[in-house]
């Protein structure tokens, strides 16, 4: 129970209990209940729910602090706010709202001392992605900001060593006043960029090539030595067939993934989420377009396995491989009465 960090473990009835007993790992992911209201839950490796708590408004990715025990849950683009909840010991939940003239893109990352939160997030006046910091020691006020050198600043990540933010520009423009319209795909900028995370230096930027500039670079993971992979969404023609990943390390060119053509058919153009299993030198990803969840080695890139995972939602590194879950209810072994949404968080 220490291990699994709830709060609210006194709280919990007997079969919660038992599903925390057999677990060697324990999630949050964000879902939408049948009656359409949305929230997070903490679930078990086998997929059963331990408990939920509601929440304003549709979830997207989330971040975890092993040091402080608070997971914060950010809003899907357009969305303006954040909720940071204790999953150990006391403490009180807060409700993070973007600055004026900002919204969040749905993703987060905690320094690894767990006294800084960044967040990524668009000026939308100003058609500029930007990192916002915020002090976690301080209820979670926003210090400042770090220029992302793109646009669609989607999601972001941090070294283990806490010395760079990795950064995904999907480079497409929006703007609230047009909800989730995509407002530039004619003139894409996708880019990946490392930040120093001390000022915000520039360390590296990689745009994509002219004749990928539809390729949208939207979620990134951090494996072992730094190396950072990378997934992408294709926004141009749908009979072309671009590589939807790959991975670069600091000081090196990007590296595009050479997936089988019959592999890449079925991801549907189309990567939604990406994780890395350390310990067994793995990654996984999924799409929800082509109902699908594969996995690499993560030395060489060689595909290992694909498994058919009708509308495959989050993936997250399991006891043993990838934990994968579904907008159908599907989590590991388990189907829930509700819809995961697109990312899971492990929280131990």
């Amino acid at each position: 129970m220490r291990a699994a960090g709830i709060t609210f473990a006194a709280a919990l009835a007997p079969r919660s209990l038992m599903a925390l007993e057999r677990s060697d790992a324990v999630y949050a992911s964000g879902f939408r209940a049948p009656d359409g209201s949305f929230g997070i839950a903490t679930v078990s490796e086998r997929g059963e729910i331990v408990d939920r708590i509601t929440l304003p408004a549709r979830a997207h990715g989330m971040a975890f602090s092993p040091v402080s025990g608070r997971i914060v849950a950010f809003a899907r683009r357009p969305g303006t706010f954040a909720l940071a909840l204790p999953m150990a010991g006391s403490g009180q939940p807060f409700m993070i709202t973007a600055p004026e003239g900002h919204h969040f893109y749905g993703h987060g990352a905690f320094s690894p001392d767990g006294r800084r939160l960044y967040a990524s997030e668009n000026d939308f006046d100003g058609n500029l992605g930007v990192i916002g910091i915020y002090d976690a020691t301080d209820r979670f006020h926003r210090i400042g900001e770090f220029d992302a050198h793109g646009i669609g600043t989607h999601d972001m990540a941090v070294t283990d060593d806490g010395t760079t933010i990795v950064i995904a520009n999907g480079g497409i423009e929006t703007h609230p006043d047009f909800g989730r319209t995509k407002l530039n795909l004619d003139r894409m900028e996708p880019s990946l960029v490392l930040l120093d995370a001390r000022n915000g230096a520039l360390i590296q930027k990689h745009a994509l090539p002219p004749s990928l500039r539809q390729l949208s670079t939207r979620h990134v993971a951090v494996g072992d030595n730094n190396r950072i992979w990378f997934a992408c969404q294709w926004e141009g023609a749908r009979n072309e067939l671009p590589p939807l990943a790959g991975w670069l390390s600091k000081g090196e060119d990007i590296a595009l993934l050479d997936l089988p053509e019959e592999t890449t058919i079925r991801l549907g153009n189309y990567v939604g989420a990406i994780a890395v299993n350390r310990r067994e030198g793995l990654v996984g990803l999924t799409s929800p377009v082509g109902g699908a969840a594969i996995t690499l080695d993560a030395k060489t890139g060689a595909l290992l396995k694909e498994e058919m995972v009708r509308d495959a939602a989050g993936v997250a590194p399991a006891a043993q491989g990838i934990a994968v879950s579904s907008y159908g209810g599907r989590f590991n072994q388990t189907r829930s009465g509700v819809a995961w949404d697109q990312h899971i968080a492990r929280i131990t």
